[in-house]
C-alpha cells in the first residue's frame, strides 16, 4: 500500500515536471524585444531570452512578459523623456516663429530710428554748423526718449512730446523777444502756457496723435511677440505627472513587454492619452486665440503702405503753418506771457539786428531729389524707405505665422498622434492598451474638466496646473494692452489732465477691454481728402494719415526743418 502511494506521488511529480518543461518550450522568444530595447541605448544583460511570468509588473499587463521590474522602470523614464521631446518638437516651429520674428522686428524698428537720427544730425551739422549744435540737444533728447519708450522704458510718451514742443517754444520765444533777458525760471513759466496759448496752432496735437499711435503700436507689438515667445517656451516644457507617465508607458512600451516592440498604438487610444496628459495646455487655447487675434489687429496698424513723399510733403506744410502761426500771433503770445509771467528785464543790447520778418520770411517747400539731405554714409532718405519696406514684409510674414498658430494648444494632441507618425493606420492592427486589436472607448474632448471620464489617464480636474494658469493671465494682460494699442491708447500712464483721456475717437475702449488698467487716450488723426489742394494753399487745411510708423519719421524730421528759416 505504501509502495503504491509512493508510486503515485512519483508519477504526479513527473507529470508536473513534464508539463513545466512543455510550457517552457512553448514560451515565446524575446529576441525582438532585446534588439529594440538595446536600440534605445539600454543594456540587455538582464533582459529575458524568453517570456517570464509578469506578476511583478506595476504598469503593463501581468501575463507572460519580456520585461523585468528594472526594465519597466527604465521604460517609464523613457516614456516621460520621449513625451517631453514630442511636445518640444511639435511646438518648435511655432516657438521659433516668435523668437526670430521678435528679433527681426526689433532690429528693423531700431534701425529705422537710427537712420532717421543719423541722417538729420548729419544734414543739420553740415548745413547750420554751430547754430544747430547749440540747439541739437532738443532733438537728440527727443530721439533718446522715443527709443527709451520703445524699448520698454518708463516714459510717458505724450508728456515727453509735450515737453519737446514746450522747449521749442522756449527757444522761439527768446528769438521773438531777443531784446529781453529771460531766466530759466521765466522760461519755465513760458512753457506752462503752451497748451493755453497754442502758439503753434493745432500741429502739435495732430503730430502727437500720429507719433503716439505709431509708437504705441510698435512697442506693444514687439512686447506681444516677446510674451508669445515666453509663454510658448514655458508651456512647451510640460509638467508630466505620475498618472500621465503611467499612461504613456502603457501606450508606448507595454507592447515591448508583450513581445511586440514594433506595434504602434491605436489612433484614438493615443488621443485619449495625449488629451489627458495635455489637458492643462488645452485650457490655454482660448486665451491664446484671443491674444493672436489682438496681435493681428495691431499688425494691421503697422502694415500700411509706405510712401515717404506722400507723408513728408504735406507735413512740412503743417510745420511751416505752425511756425507762421507763431509769427502771426507773436505779439498776442508775448503779451499774454508777459501778463502771466511778469515783465522781463531788458537785455541791454536792443532787439536783434535780424528782424522777425527776416527770420520768418518764407514758407517751407519740399526738397527736390537733388536737394534731398543725405547721411554721412552717402545714403539718402531712400534708405529709410528700404528699411521700412523690409519691415513691412516682416510684418506680413509675422501675420501669416500668427494665423497658423491659432488653436495650436488644443490641436497639439492631433499633431502628436498623427497617423503613421506615432500611431498605426490600421485600426485592427494596433496596440489598444492590453493587446493587438481595435480600440473601442470614445475619445474625450480637450480641456481639464473633460478629463473626468478619460479612460486612460487619471486626471485630477480639481487641481489646475499653476504654471499654465500664470501663462493664461500673462496672455490676458497682453491682450488688453494690444487692444488698447490698436485704439491708440497706452495703458501704462495716467494722463496729467482729466480731459486728456476723454476726448477724441481714440479715447474709447473696444469691446473686451477691461477697466483694471489706466490708459492715455489720443485723438484720431484727421484724414485729408485731397493733398494737391492743400499744397496750393500752404496755410490751408492740414493733412494727416492713419496711424503708421512712417509718420514717425516725418514727425521727427520736419520740426527740425522748421528751424531752417531761423538759422539761415
Amino acid at each position: 500500500m505504501c509502495a503504491m502511494w509512493r508510486l503515485q506521488v512519483a508519477l504526479c511529480t513527473l507529470s508536473v515536471l513534464s508539463l513545466s518543461f512543455g510550457g517552457e518550450s512553448k514560451a515565446r522568444s524575446c529576441s525582438e524585444v532585446r534588439q529594440a530595447y538595446n536600440a534605445k541605448g539600454f543594456s540587455i544583460v538582464n533582459v529575458p531570452h524568453q517570456e517570464i511570468s509578469g506578476e511583478h509588473l506595476r504598469v503593463c499587463p501581468q501575463g507572460y512578459t519580456c520585461c523585468t521590474s528594472e526594465m519597466e522602470d527604465k521604460l517609464n523614464q523613457q516614456s516621460k523623456l520621449e513625451f517631453e521631446n514630442l511636445v518640444e518638437d511639435s511646438s518648435h516651429n511655432m516657438r521659433t516663429t516668435f523668437v526670430s520674428r521678435h528679433k527681426k522686428f526689433d532690429e528693423f524698428f531700431l534701425e529705422l530710428l537710427d537712420n532717421s537720427e543719423k541722417s538729420l544730425n548729419s544734414m543739420f551739422t553740415r548745413t547750420y554748423g554751430k547754430l544747430y549744435m547749440q540747439n541739437s540737444e532738443v532733438f537728440q533728447d527727443l530721439f533718446t526718449e522715443l527709443k527709451r519708450y520703445y524699448t520698454g522704458g518708463n516714459v510717458n510718451l505724450e508728456e515727453m512730446l509735450n515737453d519737446f514742443w514746450a522747449r521749442l517754444l522756449e527757444r522761439m520765444f527768446q528769438l521773438l523777444n531777443s531784446q529781453y533777458h529771460f531766466t530759466d525760471d521765466y522760461l519755465e513759466c513760458v512753457s506752462k502756457y503752451t497748451d493755453q496759448l497754442k502758439p503753434f496752432g493745432d500741429v502739435p496735437r495732430k503730430l502727437k496723435a500720429q507719433v503716439t499711435r505709431a509708437f504705441i503700436a510698435a512697442r506693444t507689438f514687439v512686447q506681444g511677440l516677446m510674451v508669445g515667445r515666453e509663454v510658448a517656451n514655458r508651456v512647451a516644457k510640460v509638467n508630466v505627472v505620475p498618472a500621465c507617465v503611467r499612461a504613456l508607458t502603457k501606450m508606448l512600451y507595454c507592447p515591448y513587454c508583450r513581445g511586440m516592440p514594433g506595434l504602434k498604438p491605436c489612433h484614438n487610444y493615443c488621443h485619449n492619452v495625449m488629451r489627458g496628459c495635455l489637458a492643462n495646455q488645452a485650457d490655454l487655447d482660448a486665451e491664446w486665440n484671443l491674444f493672436i487675434d489682438a496681435m493681428l489687429l495691431v499688425a494691421d496698424r503697422l502694415e500700411g503702405p509706405f510712401n515717404i513723399e506722400a507723408v513728408i510733403e504735406p507735413i512740412d506744410i503743417k510745420i511751416s503753418e505752425a511756425i507762421m502761426t507763431m509769427q502771426d500771433n507773436s505779439m498776442q503770445v508775448s503779451a499774454k506771457v508777459f501778463q502771466g509771467c511778469g515783465q522781463p528785464k531788458p537785455s541791454g543790447i536792443g532787439r536783434s539786428t535780424r528782424g522777425i520778418s527776416d527770420v520768418f520770411n518764407a514758407r517751407f517747400r519740399p526738397y527736390t531729389p537733388e536737394e534731398r539731405p543725405t547721411t554721412a554714409a552717402g545714403t539718402s532718405l531712400d534708405r529709410l524707405r528700404v528699411v521700412w519696406r523690409t519691415m513691412q514684409h516682416s510684418v506680413i510674414e509675422i501675420k501669416e505665422k500668427l494665423k497658423e498658430s491659432k488653436r495650436f494648444w488644443s490641436n497639439l494632441p492631433d499633431d502628436i498622434c498623427a497617423k503613421g507618425k506615432l500611431t498605426e493606420f490600421d485600426e485592427e492592427q494596433c496596440w489598444n492598451s492590453h493587446t493587438k486589436g481595435r480600440y473601442f472607448p470614445e475619445v474625450v474632448k480637450e480641456g481639464l474638466t473633460n478629463q473626468v471620464n478619460n479612460p486612460e489617464v487619471d486626471v485630477d480636474i480639481t487641481r489646475p496646473d499653476t504654471l499654465i494658469r500664470q501663462q493664461i493671465m500673462a496672455l490676458r494682460v497682453m491682450t488688453n494692452k494690444l487692444k488698447n494699442a490698436y485704439n491708440g491708447n497706452d495703458i501704462y500712464f495716467q494722463d496729467s489732465s482729466d480731459e486728456g483721456s476723454s476726448s477724441g475717437s481714440g479715447s474709447g475702449c473696444s469691446d473686451g477691454c477691461t477697466t483694471e488698467f489706466v490708459f492715455v487716450g489720443t485723438d484720431a488723426p484727421v484724414v485729408g481728402a485731397d493733398r494737391s489742394d492743400e499744397r496750393a494753399a500752404a496755410a490751408g487745411k492740414s493733412f494727416s494719415r492713419g496711424p503708421s510708423l512712417l509718420l514717425v519719421m516725418a514727425a521727427l524730421t520736419l520740426p527740425l526743418w522748421a528751424w531752417q528759416t531761423r538759422w539761415r
